[in-house]
């Protein structure tokens, strides 16, 4: 079993107001990108219903950099009707997404969850992936902010 202690959470990019399936995603990862599946290990439709898409035993597609020891998570939206950037999660997903994440962080020694923004490079080297670095906006909500008290305690030795 590969080691897994990090959680990276993406939006799918597609626009609230269209439906963009795990079928969808699937054609999309597959036939457009070449993959062998999906890239990410998890696929949160609005219902809010998981689909377990990528076993969690192989390294995953979705985060340059971060795949070997993550597990990524993906949820349909991430652009309002016009297309822009915005957090279009709805009830269901958000809870059904703080479960899941719940119950990894239960089966694995998780020490960080990322939204795939923050794994963009830190250009300016002061140790802070700020928003002017960002590489794209996704997942477009700070998923640190929301599961950090999903983590364990940081433990400061003088």
């Amino acid at each position: 079993m590969r080691k897994i202690d990090m959680i990276v959470v993406h939006c799918s990019g597609s626009r609230c107001n269209h439906p963009y399936t795990v079928e969808q995603l699937r054609h999309d990862h597959v036939e457009v990108n070449g993959w062998f599946d999906i890239g990410y290990h998890y696929y949160i439709t609005r219902d809010g219903k998981v689909h377990e898409c990528r076993p969690v035993e192989r390294m995953g597609a979705h985060a340059r950099g971060a795949n070997a020891n993550s597990i990524g998570i993906c949820y349909e939206g991430g652009l309002d009707k016009n297309g822009k950037a915005k957090d279009t999660r709805t009830d269901a997903q958000k809870k059904s997404m703080r479960e899941l994440v719940q119950d990894i962080c239960h089966r694995h020694d998780i020490i960080d969850i990322l939204g795939h923004r923050d794994t963009s490079p830190d250009k300016n080297g002061n140790g802070i992936v700020e928003k002017c670095e960002w590489m794209k906006e996704c997942p477009c909500f700070d998923v640190k902010s929301e599961f950090t008290s999903f983590l364990p305690p940081v433990i400061v030795r003088p």
